[in-house]
């Protein structure tokens, strides 16, 4: 072997050109086992694959709709310039199938539900909330509506009516798919919802003039979208409309682009159809958007376009522009030393970021942090880089728990999130970044285990030593602060000692999400929770829910259960 070495030595140094010309072509093939292992993607997980337990017994549900393939192969280009359907528009089999094919909707889903009933489970994007009776001459749901008697899935029905912008979607008759903002029926006995889905006979679809309705988390989170603007919902025509909504345009061949272009174009964030006129103007105590209407009172079609509803005088249809509303965007630090340290507190991963986001909005002041993260800083946090003592922020970011770091404010706001999802959110975090993802292999491996036996506790101590060693404490559950944001967003405020601003505060619900929420897309597609993690959580739960209630304190919302 020692011959062999030594003659190709003399040999490569004899020709130097022909090892260099082996050497390059070495290096070219690497590259191209390299190139090609980076396609490939990852492996899908399958039914099979999931872990012990995964989807079982009354814990957290099965998660998810889908993994990102990190090949090109997995990208989908959507087509330009989609049109803008009405609320009375009812989609077609043709169209959804098409839809279906695009984005594989239901297959992988159906495949990781089956076996399991729709009404047994809770997934993070759904809850079902029961059988109600339907009525063809007045719908329970006056939403849009689409029927599909041959791939009709729970899913691909909760699906289109999330995009939507709808918070509730009910099945029927086993093909039928209602979406609505108000459930407006009674409830029916469960065994009269008895109807197999079409598409997946494992789970009900309602009955004969009976819906299976189930309350869309996701719906709450993001917009409904048209094109560029955001569909607001239906609302009655305010009284000083001139004041409220004060620039306007008669336009005769009125169309949702045409107005929301018009609004656009003069620098407005809100666009209302009425009928044939077209109004802008800000959200305002004249017209705050807190009280939505049935659609089906604004579905008067457009004269432009036959597929778009305009509202009518008395009802108009609000759309968002993508006119930013500066009226909460200038932001400072305090102009005098703040006398009283205010602690916003949480664990990790219970919207710690998303709520400074928020109070900057609210207040016009930076807030501070505990800590240094070089990333918020660079996404606008200025408050990032300051001491936490230095008074010259509105309140200070802290995750602290012990009693000597609490004892330090004066005063705290304290946030408290169910666990199950601040535990998943904090995990993507450690290993994905502030609006990433943990890899596919962090949740299989030793690292999820691992942390969810030493964060867990972490959970319900952080809160019992906070609520024990805390002064002035206002506890607000992020699940609240996302459901009602302009009525918590006025306690969080108040409790800073600012006056808030309702005009202010509505702008604020305008621009709530920043750039610090995770895209909904990219979800496990198992449940990464085992029983023994779910029955130790449960019991953490339960300890908050009673020192909640031993200080008069409202207990932890009904999202936390079952236990």
């Amino acid at each position: 072997m020692a011959k062999l070495l030594v003659k190709l030595q003399r040999y490569f140094r004899r020709k130097p050109v022909r090892f260099f010309t082996l050497l390059a072509l070495y290096l070219a093939a690497g590259s191209l086992v390299f190139l090609h292992s980076g396609f490939a993607g990852e492996p899908t997980v399958t039914g099979s694959q999931r872990s012990p337990g995964a989807g079982e017994g009354p814990g957290l549900p099965y998660l998810g709709v889908m993994q990102l393939s990190r090949g090109f192969k997995a990208a989908v280009t959507m087509p330009e310039g989609g049109r803008r359907h009405g609320p009375w528009f009812k989609s077609t089999s043709k169209e959804l199938a098409e839809r279906t094919k695009a984005g594989d909707y239901g297959s992988t889903r159906s495949r990781a539900l089956r076996g399991r009933s729709g009404r047994e489970k809770e997934e993070d994007r759904a809850r079902y909330i029961g059988c109600y009776v339907d009525n063809t001459r007045r719908r329970t749901l006056r939403g849009v509506s689409f029927f599909d008697y041959k791939k009709m899935t729970v899913f691909r029905c909760q699906d289109n009516c999330a995009e939507r912008g709808y918070l509730y979607a009910g099945l029927e008759f086993g093909a039928e798919c209602y979406c609505g903002h108000k459930v407006q029926a009674s409830n029916a006995s469960e065994s009269e919802c008895n109807m197999e889905c079409k598409g997946e006979r494992s789970n009900i679809c309602g009955g004969v003039n009976r819906l299976s309705i189930y309350r869309l988390e996701l719906a709450q989170e993001s917009a409904r979208r048209y094109g560029s603007a955001i569909f607001r919902g239906c609302f009655r025509r305010p009284d000083n409309v001139s004041i409220a909504l004060p620039v306007s345009q008669l336009m005769l061949n009125m169309s949702v682009d045409k107005c929301v272009d018009f609004c656009t174009e003069k620098e407005y964030p809100l666009s209302a159809l009425a009928g044939i006129t077209c109004r802008c103007g800000f959200p305002t105590t004249l017209f705050t958007l807190h009280e939505r209407e049935d659609e089906q009172l604004c579905a008067q079609k457009c004269a432009g376009e036959e597929f778009e509803s305009c509202g009518t005088a008395e009802y108009v249809l609000v759309y968002q522009t993508q006119v930013q509303d500066n009226r909460c965007m200038d932001r400072r630090f305090l102009p005098t030393r703040a006398k009283q340290l205010v602690a916003l507190a949480s664990f990790p991963g219970a919207g710690n970021t998303w709520a400074r986001h928020l109070i900057e909005l609210a207040t016009g002041f930076y807030t501070g942090s505990y800590y240094f993260d070089g990333s918020l800083y660079n996404k606008g946090f200025k408050g990032e880089r300051d001491h936490w003592r230095s008074g010259r922020t509105i309140c200070i970011k802290t995750h602290e728990s012990g009693q000597k770091e609490i004892e330090s404010f004066d005063s705290a706001i304290l946030l408290i999130r169910n666990p199950y999802k601040a535990l998943m959110a904090e995990f993507n975090r450690k290993y994905g970044g502030h609006i990433g993802f943990a890899a596919h292999t962090h949740w299989k491996g030793k690292e999820w285990p691992e942390f969810v036996a030493n964060y867990a506790p972490w959970w319900a101590t952080h809160t019992l030593d906070w609520l024990r060693y805390g002064k002035r404490v206002l506890v607000v559950h992020f699940e609240d602060l996302k459901r009602d944001l302009f009525v918590q967003l006025q306690r969080m405020v108040g409790l800073l000692g600012i006056a808030a601003c309702e005009d202010r505060l509505l702008c604020v619900e305008g621009q709530k999400d920043g750039n610090f929420k995770r895209s909904g897309l990219r979800k496990l597609e198992y449940d990464p929770y085992t029983p023994e993690m779910r029955k130790m959580i449960s019991g953490y739960i339960k300890t908050v829910d009673t020192a909640l209630k031993l200080r008069n304190l409202s207990g932890v919302p009904d999202d936390y259960y079952p236990r």
